[in-house]
């Protein structure tokens, strides 16, 4: 061989696979997204809105360089396993996962397709990562609570209204595993509260709990993080104003429902982190590799106008430390 052809032949050598890897980026990429949410559920779309827009300001957008294949669970495991089956089977390179129960059906079904999530809790117990800082195998994302935000939540509500001296706890125990029971038991113990749990299926549950709940007085409410307890917002803050029980929700939405006060994280923004996460490992990171991420910045919103219907009088030292207050 000449030793001009060797260099020609030497540099399209070196730059195929420049050009390989250029061809190979133009394919476009699957993201399976599974919720436990409802597909109508006005505020899950805006957070999947901002999912979406955050992946386009990392260059990645639908119709031309990747897609989007969305399930609702919308409070159904059964639903929720046959999505997870579904998404899998589509081979998605990433797969987005919304509440525990979204991260168990998906888990369920693959140990290779990374997995990012957001509202989990419990990890390392229920074995879905190593450690926070080394998740070690194909999932990771932004836990919402640690176990400890329970107290902090009874704590507050006692604030609200002092004259509360037995709360009922709402959950789902299909969908909650209780991770934050312990933490608001210890301080019950300290602020002298009555703690009773009020489990359900389903809304005539709902009803029947805060009928027999609400028949002795100085009753409050704590409605625990749970994606069933988002599914049934309108009822349970329709229950608390009929009832006229004072309660404390986990996300700020409950609040703009017309709930009476809400101490979390802003979802909205765990959504667009979980997308550079998204967009991190379609450019070649390992989810083993990405830290699980804890809140560090919790939010207080207070509604006055729900607080005046109840007869709740929030002391001012509550309002000053609000981050929003809705009047």
């Amino acid at each position: 061989m000449r030793r001009r052809e060797f260099i020609s032949w030497l540099s399209g050598a070196a730059m195929w696979p420049l050009a390989a890897r250029a061809q190979q980026d133009k394919r476009v990429r699957r993201i399976g997204v599974l919720t436990n949410l409802r597909e109508n559920d006005r505020d899950a779309s805006s957070w999947i809105t901002a999912f979406r827009q955050q992946l386009e300001r990392a260059g990645w957008s639908e119709g031309r360089n990747i897609r989007f294949d969305v399930r609702w669970g919308a409070g159904d495991l059964e639903r929720l396993r046959r999505h997870a089956v579904e998404l899998v089977s589509l081979m998605p390179d990433v797969a987005f996962a919304e509440s525990a129960p979204a991260i168990v059906a998906l888990q369920n079904e693959t140990r290779t397709i990374p997995i990012v999530f957001v509202g989990g809790s419990s990890l390392i117990g229920r074995g879905f990562v190593a450690s926070l800082a080394h998740p070690g195998g194909n999932i990771t994302g932004f836990i919402s609570f640690e176990p400890a935000i329970g107290g902090k939540w009874l704590e507050t509500l006692k604030e609200i209204a002092p004259a509360v001296t037995r709360v009922a706890l709402i959950y789902n125990p299909r969908t909650h595993t209780g991770p934050y029971f312990q933490s608001i038991e210890t301080a019950a113990q300290s602020l002298a509260v009555n703690l009773s749990r009020q489990p359900f299926s389903d809304a005539a549950d709902i009803e029947r709990g805060f009928d027999s709940f609400a028949r002795e007085p100085n009753g409050g409410v704590l409605v625990l993080s749970d994606p069933s307890t988002q599914l049934h917002l309108d009822l349970i803050i329709a229950q608390t104003a009929r009832h006229r029980l004072a309660a404390i929700y986990p996300f700020r939405w409950f609040v703009t429902a017309g709930g009476l006060a809400s101490y979390g994280v802003d979802r909205r923004d765990q959504y667009r982190r979980a997308a550079d996460y998204v967009a991190r490992i379609l450019k070649g990171e390992r989810p083993s590799e990405l830290p699980v991420q804890v809140p560090t910045k919790y939010e207080l919103v207070i509604n006055l106008k729900t607080a005046k219907t109840l007869g709740i009088d929030v002391p001012p030292s509550l309002l000053a430390r609000a981050d929003e207050v809705i009047e």
